[in-house]
């Protein structure tokens, strides 16, 4: 039977790297079935709303949902000028928490083509392989926000199942990976923090007493990625500090244009698979956007939404020949365009 796969393009380079993304899930023989459905601005544009009734119907009806990008300038100001205004960026939370997507998934592996891309000496990051695990429907992003001419709050707040099922995740991905799991929180100042890291603790010690765990405070784990990267296996923190330290921890590669992500929630539910970068309106048309992360955002869906393991590993595979190659892009000071990128994956998987 075929995948359903819900494909939401969004803005600005949306459309263009998703585009190359499916050209690809097509050459490793994926039998999928595509729904297309506006999101984000063009979704304003079109509805009024960033994220339509039909469209989250849609994606909780589908296998997977396959994301873009979301956002532009003219947004932007549409909402400086009026503050009740809708929000891109609004759809995908609401999307986050319409399918239960709990759990962020973030892969930070640079590659020994690209050493010199990073703007950290290769001797920091050479052997550096780690996954960020964000908490993704909690946090400050959805508390209680209340605002005044002069004055502006941001509630943050979690419960111990949320941090449970999140440290679950973190733990989980250890034991297929190389054990260790460093919780980050700030516990030294935030009431938050402090039920995060007791919460964390105590699943270790109930249920996966053979990882290693340790604990680190945000601005510390903000310094070390940066110093000593290689020091991480799986990260597993809250969701604004999640938010940071994935973005930090994407300049490792060289280029957030080489990032994927995966957001999932429970077993059986459609999770979201979208490139680490933004909408990037000023390379919308040009065809000189990146489309390595929209691709290995897709392998991401085949493993982690559709459990073809061997397609996924493939693509990614095929990604890192392509580079291996020669294959530069822009933002990794070559000029390889969209279309260019795409055929040397393409080439590389024929292979």
């Amino acid at each position: 039977m075929s995948a359903r796969i819900v494909v939401l393009g969004g803005d600005g380079i949306g459309p263009e790297v998703i585009a190359a993304a499916r050209r690809v899930l097509d050459a490793v023989g994926l039998d999928a079935d595509y729904d297309e459905h506006s999101f984000g601005g063009a979704a304003i544009d079109a509805f009024g709303t960033p994220l339509h009734d039909h469209t989250l119907a849609a994606c909780r009806a589908a296998d997977a949902v396959l994301l873009g990008a979301v956002g532009g300038p003219r947004w932007d100001r549409a909402v400086a000028a009026d503050h009740a205004a809708p929000r891109p960026e609004a759809g995908l939370l609401g999307l986050r928490q319409g399918l239960g997507l709990y759990a962020n998934l973030r892969p930070v592996r640079p590659l020994p083509a690209l050493y010199d891309a990073s703007p950290l000496r290769r001797e920091r990051i050479e052997g550096t392989d780690l996954l960020v695990v964000r908490e993704l429907t909690g946090g400050i992003y959805f508390g209680d926000k209340q605002r005044t001419a002069d004055w502006a709050s941001d509630v943050c707040a979690y419960s111990v199942v949320e941090i449970e099922r999140i440290a679950r995740t973190a733990f989980e991905a250890a034991a297929r990976r190389r054990g260790h799991v460093t919780s980050v929180d700030k516990a030294n100042v935030l009431e938050t923090s402090r039920l995060w890291r007791e919460t964390v603790t105590r699943v270790h010690a109930d249920e996966h007493p053979g990882t290693t765990l340790e604990h680190l405070l945000v601005d510390n784990a903000a310094m070390q990625l940066v110093n000593r990267p290689t020091q991480f296996d799986v990260l597993v923190t809250e969701n604004m500090f999640g938010d940071i330290l994935s973005d930090e921890a994407a300049m490792l590669t060289g280029s957030i244009g080489l990032l994927g992500s995966a957001s999932l929630g429970e077993p059986g539910s459609p999770g979201l698979f979208e490139p680490v970068h933004g909408s990037a309106p000023d390379l919308a048309g040009r065809g000189t956007s990146n489309p390595l992360a929209a691709i290995l955002s897709a392998a991401l869906m085949l493993r982690h939404g559709l459990a073809l393991e061997r397609e996924a590993t493939a693509v990614e595979s095929a990604v890192d020949r392509a580079l291996d190659a020669g294959l530069r892009t822009a933002d990794l000071g070559g000029d390889a365009g969209t279309d260019e990128a795409t055929a040397a994956v393409l080439a590389q998987l024929s292979n």
